[in-house]
């Protein structure tokens, strides 16, 4: 049996089937549990985690209007934010569960929300902590350095016009976008 990079089956590692639902305010909560999961072993690495600020940073963000819950398999595994900034959007909050992280789910919620904004014809911005494995999913998918400072890396991916991002393919009835 091969074997995938974390010792489990390759039959473990496909992604799940997955679906987006529109955030309730009522998700906020479960959202920020997530993110301070998420986010503690970098926060961490960096000297920056705060078990109290990293939950309330999501709290006070936190926009269900642009915000999808991703479901797969029929339970909450993550979340991703994609708000009007300037001429684009700011992609934000885009957090999985760390039990279904390195089965490419990451990467077909991301090329679903690249394709909105590539036939929107605008670019996408964010921020990742400097040496977080995240930066390498966003390089992967066409985003550069912009800037970056002692704790964060800024990154940009321009729009692709006629040259949209394929959503990834799904069993019936997945994915449903926001």
């Amino acid at each position: 049996m091969k074997m995938g990079r974390s010792g489990t089956s390759t039959q473990d590692v496909r992604p799940p089937v997955w679906t987006l639902r529109a955030a309730e305010e009522a998700d906020v909560e479960v959202i920020a549990e997530l993110r301070a999961t998420v986010m503690r072993p970098d926060l961490e690495r960096l000297g920056r985690f705060d078990k109290t600020r990293v939950r309330q940073r999501l709290r006070d963000s936190f926009s269900a209007r642009y915000t999808s819950v991703i479901v797969a398999d029929g339970v909450f595994v993550g979340c991703v934010t994609v708000r009007p900034d300037g001429d684009g959007r700011w992609l934000e909050h885009f957090y999985l569960a760390p039990r279904v992280q390195g089965r490419g789910l990451g990467s077909a919620v991301l090329r679903d929300v690249l394709a909105r904004t590539d036939a929107d014809g605008v670019p996408v911005r964010l921020n990742v902590l400097r040496g977080s494995a995240a930066q390498r999913l966003y390089e992967r998918h066409g985003f550069g350095v912009e800037s970056q400072d002692p704790v964060d890396v800024f990154m940009v991916r321009h729009a692709r016009p006629g040259h949209s991002v394929p959503a990834t393919p799904a069993p019936p009835g997945a994915p449903a976008t926001p």
